[in-house]
C-alpha cells in the first residue's frame, strides 16, 4: 500500500486537479474511494488543509501563526514537524510549549499532534522518558518547557515548533529568556527555521515577533476561529457566537485581534500578563490549595443600582506574609437581583474562607448590608464610601502593580478589559457602562494593602 507521500500511482495525477477542488468536491471525490485508498489520501496535508495552515513562500527563519482558538493551530504545527521530519534525515528539532505536560498532552499526543496526524506505519517512535521523538528517516524531535529557559541553554537544533507562545511564564522574563536560548542554539543545518503558534495576547515575545515581522524577520500568518468553522461542532460556533460576539475577549479568543492599549490607561496589558501566574489547584485555605499561602483572604463588591444596570462586581484577594497580593477568583454576577448577588457573595466567602466583606454603599447605604445578611453572609463587613472618584481610588492600587506586589492567579479577560479602560487623569473607556469588576478589586486591594490592618503580634513585657 503506498502511502501519504507516496500516493497511489492510480490517483497520482488526480491529486494535482485535486487541489484546485473547493473542498465540499474534494470530499465528494474522497467519498468515491476504495478503502485503500482513501487510507493513503487522508493523511496527505496538502490536500486538505486551508491555504494559511501551509508554511509561507520565502527566506524566513521565523513563522507565526497567530489565530483565535479552533482555527488549526497546533494541526499547522504538528503536520509542519512532520513534512520536516519526512524530506530532511538529518533535522533535530526542538518541541517547546509551556510545560513538559502540554507538550507531551498537546503537540504530541493530542487530537491534532503530531502522532495523531502521522499515518500508522510511518509514525515517530515516542520515548516519554527520553522526551524523544524518532523517525524513520533519522530525524529526531526533543522536549523542552520554556518555563526551563536554561534547559534550552546549550542543545542544538535545526527547526523548532514553539505553541502557544503567549501562554509561556512571564515572570522573571522566563518566556524571552526560553526563546533567546533556542534562538542561540538553532545552529544546524542550512536554514534553521522556527514555526511558532499562538493565540494572540500582548505579552512582550509576541508583540516583539509582531515588530520583527514589520521588518521583514518573520513571516506571519493571522487568522479567526470562523475561517475553521467547516471543521468544528455546529453547536461549539453557535455558543461561541452567542456568548462572545462583539465582546472583547471574542476578539482576541476568537478573532485572533490583538489587543492594544488605551492611551494613558492605569493598567496595561504588558503589565497584567507580567503579574500573571498559574491559578490554585483547589479553593480555600483549609483545602490544601494554593491559597493556603494566603493569611488574609477579603472580598471586594460594588453592588449594582438596579438588577437591570451594571453587573455586582465581587472579586476574591489574599495576601500572604510576604506582602504581596494575589488575585484569587472574579465572581461577579450580572443582571442580579439583590437577592442573587448577595446569595453570589455568600457562596464565594464560603468556598475561600474568607475574612471580610469590603462592600461599596454608595448606591445603597444601610441596605447593602441587610441584603448581605439575608444572603446568609456571617463574617465581618466593612461598608466603604467613595469620596474620590473610580480613577483617583484606582491609582495606588495601580502602583502596587507597577511595584510588583499584586499578582493575578489565572486570566480574568473581563475584569482586565475594564482595569485596561481606566484612565490616567480620569475617565473609563473600557467596555460596559462601568468598570464594577474593577471598582470590587480597588476595593479588596486598598483593604488588603492599603488600609490599616496591623498584623498582630506578640509584645514581651
Amino acid at each position: 500500500m503506498t502511502r501519504l507521500y507516496e500516493p497511489m500511482a492510480m490517483i497520482a495525477d488526480a491529486l494535482a486537479d485535486l487541489l484546485d477542488l473547493a473542498p465540499e468536491a474534494r470530499l465528494d471525490w474522497y467519498a468515491s474511494l476504495s478503502q485503500e485508498e482513501a487510507q493513503a489520501i487522508a493523511f496527505h496535508w496538502p490536500l486538505w488543509a486551508r491555504a494559511e495552515q501551509v508554511a509561507p513562500h520565502g527566506d524566513w527563519q521565523t513563522w507565526l501563526i497567530c489565530a483565535g482558538r479552533g482555527f488549526g493551530k497546533t494541526r499547522a504545527g504538528a503536520e509542519w514537524v512532520r513534512m520536516i521530519a519526512r524530506t530532511d534525515p538529518h533535522a533535530r528539532i526542538a518541541l517547546v510549549g509551556a510545560s513538559l505536560a502540554e507538550v507531551r498532552g498537546v503537540m504530541i499526543e493530542g487530537e491534532s499532534g503530531i502522532l495523531a496526524v502521522s499515518p500508522p506505519d510511518h509514525a515517530p517512535r515516542w520515548e516519554p522518558s527520553l522526551r524523544r521523538l524518532t523517525w524513520g528517516s533519522g530525524a529526531q524531535a526533543f522536549c523542552y518547557s520554556a518555563a526551563e529557559p536554561e534547559s534550552l541553554r546549550g542543545p542544538q537544533h535545526s527547526h523548532a515548533w514553539c505553541d502557544e507562545i503567549a501562554k509561556w511564564d512571564n515572570a522573571g522574563e522566563r518566556a524571552t529568556s526560553a526563546w533567546d536560548n533556542l534562538q542561540m542554539g538553532l545552529r544546524l543545518g542550512e536554514h534553521p527555521r522556527v514555526a511558532a503558534t499562538t493565540t494572540p495576547r500582548a505579552v512582550p515575545l509576541v508583540r516583539r515577533l509582531l515588530d520583527e515581522s514589520e521588518a521583514g524577520d518573520a513571516a506571519v500568518t493571522r487568522g479567526t476561529t470562523w475561517d475553521n468553522e467547516g471543521n468544528l461542532p455546529t453547536r461549539f460556533v453557535n455558543r461561541m457566537r452567542r456568548q462572545f460576539a462583539r465582546t472583547t475577549l471574542g476578539r482576541q479568543e476568537l478573532d485572533g485581534e490583538l489587543l492594544t492599549d488605551i492611551e494613558g490607561a492605569l493598567w496595561t496589558r504588558a503589565l497584567l500578563e507580567e503579574c500573571r501566574q498559574a491559578p490554585p489547584p483547589l479553593q480555600g485555605r483549609g483545602s490544601g490549595g494554593g491559597a493556603t499561602q494566603c493569611t488574609r483572604i477579603v472580598i471586594g463588591v460594588d453592588p449594582p443600582a438596579s438588577a437591570q444596570g451594571d453587573a455586582c462586581g465581587i472579586i476574591v484577594c489574599g495576601s500572604d506574609e510576604e506582602g504581596l497580593a494575589t488575585v484569587l477568583v472574579d465572581a461577579s454576577v450580572e443582571r442580579a437581583s439583590p437577592e442573587k448577588w448577595a446569595r453570589a457573595v455568600a457562596r464565594a466567602a464560603e468556598k475561600w474562607e474568607a475574612d471580610r466583606v469590603i462592600a461599596e454603599a454608595n448606591q445603597g447605604g444601610a441596605m447593602v448590608e441587610s441584603v448581605l445578611r439575608a444572603g446568609e453572609v456571617s463574617l465581618p463587613f466593612k461598608l466603604v464610601h467613595a469620596s474620590r472618584g473610580k480613577v483617583a481610588r484606582a491609582e495606588p492600587v495601580a502602583a502596587l502593580y507597577e511595584a510588583g506586589r499584586v499578582r493575578h492567579a489565572g486570566l480574568f479577560a473581563k475584569l482586565e478589559d475594564q482595569l485596561c479602560g481606566l484612565k490616567v487623569g480620569g475617565g473609563y473607556e473600557g467596555p460596559g457602562r462601568s468598570p464594577d469588576r474593577a471598582d470590587a478589586l480597588v476595593w479588596a486591594l486598598t483593604e488588603l494593602m492599603l488600609g490599616r490592618f496591623v498584623k498582630p503580634s506578640v509584645s514581651v513585657i
